[in-house]
């Protein structure tokens, strides 16, 4: 990654729609420096860390929120990894974030229409000492499904240098559909071979994000993740979802990640009830998803 060239940072066209737009089409990604205010990204990441430390992955106290690990590595997939994602499933707050009004701003400008947030959230945990299960290249579209025009969010929960294993994009590379996928260990269970690409001149693009930087990324962009590299750290990030709400969307996107547990069940306990099901408000252009069942469709209509 030394060879990465810094992401193309769009703050300036916040305000001017179609030049945003046009940069989304050229590079596949777009980049913002401190697009969510800092108490926001910060409120989460104490919501996170206080699960990873009553679960033993992670020190409390006045050191909780420099996120030192207290156990570990632990690999998404592993039984012992399942207890805490499904209490991240379950925070009220980490489903409200998805819902930032500076996100939503900047994507209605994107999508020249009201945006959708798929309610399909993910939250990661990337341990140090853990380098071959570092999230391979991918495309995220072979998971999502409905529309090409969806965007991943990923926002890193405090600031992520390079060494504590942040994400690159390979800019560009969305022009080319989709890639040929071989198996490969970390999330997804799929990879991408980025030799023939980088050869043929596509470069990855990276950055030391700061707390309240944003990457969003199409659904076609080739990307992978950093392996983290610090001796005593956890990264905490989420990635979400956004498309126009006038397009296609898969009935798997409209159900919690892994679909371990259903809506009402997640919902249990919350304050408010603001984000709980709103896709429903949406006359929304539902399509199947290969794998999804009759009953996993009844859970997301609520």
């Amino acid at each position: 990654m030394a060879r990465a060239q810094p992401f193309a940072v769009s703050n300036d066209l916040l305000a001017h729609p179609h030049q945003l737009q046009d940069r989304a089409r050229r590079d596949g990604y777009l980049f913002f420096r401190r697009l969510i205010d800092a108490d926001s990204v910060l409120g989460l990441r104490r919501d996170f860390l206080e699960i990873c430390h009553r679960h033993g992955w992670a020190r409390g106290g006045e050191r909780l929120m420099d996120g030192l690990r207290a156990g570990g590595p632990f690999v998404e997939g592993d039984d012992g990894y399942w207890p805490v994602l499904d209490e991240f499933q379950r925070l009220e707050s980490f489903h409200a974030f998805a819902h930032h009004p500076a996100i939503l701003e900047m994507c209605d400008r994107l999508f020249g229409e009201r945006t959708l947030v798929h309610p399909r959230n993910i939250g990661r945990i990337m341990f140090p000492e853990n380098a071959s299960y570092t999230t391979p290249a991918h495309q995220d579209f072979i998971h999502i499904r409905g529309t090409p025009e969806t965007y991943t969010a990923w926002i890193p929960l405090g600031a992520c240098p390079r060494d504590l294993g942040g994400l690159s994009v390979l800019a560009g590379s969305h022009k080319g559909g989709l890639y040929p996928v071989e198996p490969a260990l970390g999330a997804g269970k799929v990879g991408i071979d980025t030799a023939p690409l980088e050869a043929e001149g596509l470069r990855w693009a990276a950055a030391d994000f700061e707390i309240g930087d944003a990457l969003f990324f199409h659904s076609h962009a080739v990307h992978k993740a950093l392996p983290n590299r610090s001796p005593d750290r956890i990264r905490l990030s989420v990635d979400y979802r956004y498309q126009g709400c006038s397009q296609p969307v898969t009935e798997g996107s409209l159900l919690p990640h892994f679909n371990r547990m259903g809506w009402d069940e997640i919902y249990a306990g919350w304050r408010s009830s603001k984000f709980q099901y709103y896709w429903n408000a949406f006359d929304l252009n539902t399509v199947p998803h290969p794998g999804t069942s009759a009953a996993a469709r009844a859970s997301a209509k609520g």
